[in-house]
């Protein structure tokens, strides 16, 4: 998982690129870098696992001049890439995951290339995306090749002296988003990052489109095409609350989500509502505003120097930040019937171990787990996102249900089913609560507002369709217009 950032102005964008980037700490726990181009190439990259992207940086941007420049922030990778090649230098970052990276590394060793950039023993995937770039007759026709190539997804900013190119993913999984101020264009994964700094969301890329941001503007180098399915787990977890995916607010969302929650929880009688910080607020405050109960704060992260327990890599700070981070307060605790909402369940030990056994601790009476997804049942294909089949907690329950791993697991997928039931008890029962209930597939592609084909649902599903998108883009088209229009 990572974000991206890319600014071109009139002036210096030293200091625009460096928070823009960091706007995007809540995506990648690893790697931090941003170049910057004036009369030439300056890049940094820094590992940011024990400190913040700001502090790492601050003296950094200072010495950085130029009027472009483009960073990211990754949980894998050290970008961004510089790469001297035919079309001249150029500097590069990526964010998305390509499942077939060794065949075309292998591909490329053989006609000559070489690699010097490794990260955790593998071809850097950013390093790679940049040498199929530079197979085509020119960039935009490089990056089309690339597309062809790649087993997964991949939305890319690119440097050069032309300006910041700037391409989303051909499925549309990984938004990007434009926006402007006078005399300054930006391009971001996170819509969150424009108003601090000033600017304006002007566009989102369609899936497949390439555009190019320069002094003058935003040019268009390659229509997007007719198929979108971007991922619905950035309204539910991973984006910002103060981003939008296609014109839609991540809170918002995250919000019709919890009030779903609650219209399904009639026969429950509670104290209190509250979420998991910081993700599980919002489906926290949805599920209150519809229940009627009071949105209180029995957890309480502590925020300075704990990220996401999601993102980082290791199943050990992952543990460690879970246990650090959250703060339970016994006064709000103590003899409550208590709704817990929480984004998702990816393994469930953090949530069993941090969450509900603290809350026991404290002497809950009662503690109602409530997901604002359905159970996760696959991991994620087009970013680093959910990870294998056998950490998921869902599939978890399935080995010991039936014994070995089955493949067909479609009956456990239909929450009517009694196959689904008997998994989310025996989750339950690992989790040591109350009472445990998960979104409907129906709900949570309600609660986001895109048509479910627009949707990416592998996670939850198996599936990932492919269709003619002539309706859904134009509902996407319409929803930029409106967005424009204000």
């Amino acid at each position: 998982m990572s974000g991206i950032f890319g600014v071109v102005s009139k002036g210096d964008c030293a200091e625009t690129l460096y928070y823009g980037t960091d706007y995007h700490s809540h995506l990648g726990t690893e790697y931090g870098g941003m170049a910057v181009l004036g009369e030439d190439f300056v890049r940094q990259i820094h590992n940011i696992s024990q400190s913040q992207f700001k502090s790492k940086f601050y003296e950094d941007y200072k010495r950085m001049k130029g009027n472009k420049g483009i960073g990211a922030i990754s949980s894998s990778d050290e970008q961004p890439i510089y790469l001297n090649s035919k079309f001249g230098p150029f500097c590069i970052v990526t964010n998305g995951l390509i499942e077939n990276t060794e065949e075309l590394a292998e591909r490329l060793l053989k006609k000559g290339a070489s690699f010097s950039e490794v990260s955790r023993g593998a071809v850097n995937t950013t390093e790679l995306i940049a040498k199929l770039v530079t197979q085509g007759n020119d960039l935009i026709d490089g990056i089309e090749r690339m597309f062809e190539a790649i087993d997964g997804s991949c939305s890319l900013l690119l440097l050069n002296k032309d300006g910041v190119y700037a391409a989303r993913d051909r499925f549309g999984y990984t938004p990007l988003a434009v926006g402007k101020r006078d005399n300054t264009w930006a391009v971001t994964s996170e819509t969150s990052t424009f108003p601090n700094i000033g600017l304006e969301t002007v566009k989102y890329l369609e899936p497949g489109e390439t555009i190019l941001i320069n002094e003058e503007g935003i040019a268009q180098r390659r229509p997007g095409g007719n198929i979108n399915q971007i991922c619905a787990f950035l309204w539910i977890y991973a984006g910002f609350p103060a981003s939008g995916y296609e014109g839609i607010n991540v809170e918002t969302v995250r919000e019709r989500c919890g009030q779903c929650l609650a219209r399904r929880d009639r026969d429950i009688e509670i104290d209190v509502v509250s979420g998991v910080p910081d993700s599980g607020i919002a489906h926290a405050l949805g599920y209150a505003m519809e229940s009627g109960k009071p949105y209180r704060r029995p957890l309480v992260k502590y925020t300075t120097g704990y990220g996401r327990s999601y993102t980082p890599p290791s199943q050990e700070v992952r543990n460690l930040i879970a246990k650090m981070k959250l703060i339970p307060k016994k006064e709000i605790i103590e003899a409550n019937k208590i709704v817990v909402c929480e984004d998702s369940i990816v393994r469930g030990t953090q949530l069993r171990n941090f969450t509900v056994k603290k809350l026991w601790g404290c002497g809950a009476k009662e503690i109602h787990i409530r997901v604002a997804c359905p159970p996760l049942m696959f991991p994620c294909r087009f970013n680093l996102s959910t990870r294998s089949i056998h950490e998921l907690a869902a599939r978890r329950a399935i080995r010991n249900l039936e014994g070995p791993d089955i493949e067909d697991v479609s009956e456990y997928i239909d929450h009517n089913s009694q196959k689904y039931k008997k998994m989310v008890e025996w989750i339950r029962k690992d989790l040591e609560a109350t009472t445990l209930r998960y979104q409907t597939v129906d709900d949570m592609v309600g609660a986001i507002g895109l048509p479910r084909e627009g949707l990416c649902l592998y996670c939850w599903t198996g599936e990932s369709p492919r269709i003619n998108g002539d309706t859904l883009c134009n509902v996407l088209r319409n929803k930029q217009l409106q967005l424009k229009n204000g």
